[in-house]
């Protein structure tokens, strides 16, 4: 058989009746009774089923789909997921201690007090007939593993990128060569990390004692990462007080810009306030601003200059972006539910004007924008992967060359938008859109 015909081979679904057989007679080996016997499974599917809170224990697991399963409070010390697909799943508070997790898929999981201890994370493949192996690294992209246990874990060349990791602890971890571009790790225990030759790009080191893992490799490059040293500039610089500021804007904002002053902001650190809450910055310059984990629930935006900004992690539920320009702003995971993104109109009769919000080149995986008014909205070479977009209204958007791996289109009114050249990736599928 060639390589291709066995990659092509159907893969065998199992039911939950099914798995629940294999689970029991699992137990009874682990339990040394008669009839037991130990839980073997290789290329098959169990998607979807669950294995909350079983001893699963040594079980040898190869190649096998696990996705969207409920895998909570579930014990795999010791256990082989060799190559296994566990993306989306649910592992909060499962214990993967000394788990063998090479060349595993686990994006977008929630592993949430996950044990992860001296857990085998590195690169991993399965061999074909052809006696070839296809290599991958282990796939953690979008997982939530605050306060996960990863201390002493082999994860070479793991991918974390966009991972919330906070507060987790990783002493002693190997995690050379890993990626953690745009990974959250605020608040991480990080003792004798190693992390020469990582991709740091946008991640997260708040409250982060770097101290020993610089002094162990100095040539490890935190410039494009946010550290406690390397903030942007802090609002204690700014030459009135943000109070001030903000009635000075309110009188720019209601004389038209014939008083008062408009508020500057860019490149400010506003994370200390934690909450800007319904807050009017309508016009605001807010340009490589960092807003990273803020309240912004319903604040005004509308023809804001937001480009190449933070607000990852952002409660903007229900915020006011009309004609606002977001252009290569990072949004990851955060909550844009119901949010008006609709053109903003200038002018009246033959002068009127109408000014998109702009979102090219923002990215936005695992972004929750359900709901919200789309109309119109530019998102030319955006990066939605896996984002919610279900039940907006993205009339007359334009996605163009944006990529859309996974994202959540259902319900979505897709009258008019323009999908030419839009990167779909893997798995997804949408009737609606339109033939180029």
């Amino acid at each position: 058989m060639t390589s291709e015909n066995n990659q092509n081979e159907k893969i065998e679904k199992f039911s939950q009746s099914r798995l629940d057989a294999l689970v029991s007679l699992h137990k009874r080996f682990l339990d040394g009774r008669i009839g037991g016997r130990r839980a073997i499974l290789k290329r098959v599917d169990i998607s979807g089923l669950s294995l909350k809170g079983h001893d699963l224990r040594q079980i040898d697991f190869v190649d096998v789909q696990m996705q969207q399963m409920d895998l909570s409070d579930a014990d795999f010390q010791s256990a082989t997921l060799y190559a296994c697909d566990l993306s989306f799943s649910n592992l909060n508070n499962a214990s993967f201690v000394r788990a063998d997790l090479r060349g595993s898929r686990i994006e977008g999981a929630d592993l949430e007090g996950t044990d992860l201890e001296n857990a085998d994370l590195r690169e991993g493949g399965i061999m074909v007939e052809s006696g070839q192996g296809r290599a991958t690294a282990v796939n953690f992209k979008g997982a939530n593993l605050s306060g996960a246990r990863l201390s002493g874990t082999l994860a070479q060349k793991t991918d974390f990128s966009d991972a919330i990791m906070s507060g987790a602890n990783i002493e002693g971890a190997d995690f050379r060569g890993a990626v953690l571009e745009g990974a959250d790790l605020s608040g991480a225990e990080m003792k004798n990390t190693q992390l020469m030759g990582a991709k740091l790009t946008h991640a997260i080191f708040s409250d982060v004692d770097l101290s020993q893992i610089k002094d162990k490799a100095k040539g490890i490059d935190f410039s494009e990462a946010i550290t406690d040293e390397n903030i942007g500039k802090s609002l204690s610089d700014l030459d009135e007080t943000l109070e001030k500021l903000f009635e000075n804007h309110a009188i720019w904002l209601s004389s038209s810009g014939k008083g008062g002053r408009q508020l500057d902001i860019s490149g400010y650190d506003l994370r200390e306030l934690k909450s800007l809450k319904g807050e009017r910055m309508t016009a605001v310059k807010a340009e490589k601003a960092t807003f990273f984990g803020m309240n912004l629930y319903k604040v005004q935006f509308q023809s804001a200059h937001l480009a190449n900004s933070d607000l990852r992690q952002c409660d903007m539920e229900e915020c006011d972006l009309r004609g606002a320009d977001l252009t290569g702003a990072r949004l990851s995971h955060s909550v844009l539910r119901n949010a008006n993104c609709s053109s903003l109109m200038f002018g009246t009769g033959s002068f009127k004007k109408f000014a998109p919000c702009i979102l090219d080149k923002a990215i936005l995986r695992y972004a929750d924008l359900s709901g919200s008014d789309l109309k119109n909205v530019s998102f030319k070479n955006a990066d939605l992967s896996h984002a919610n977009l279900s039940n907006c209204d993205l009339t007359g958007a334009d996605l163009s060359g944006a990529k859309l791996d996974k994202t959540n289109l259902d319900g979505a009114n897709m009258t008019d938008t323009n999908t030419s050249k839009v990167a779909q990736g893997r798995a997804f599928s949408l009737a609606s859109l339109k033939e180029d």
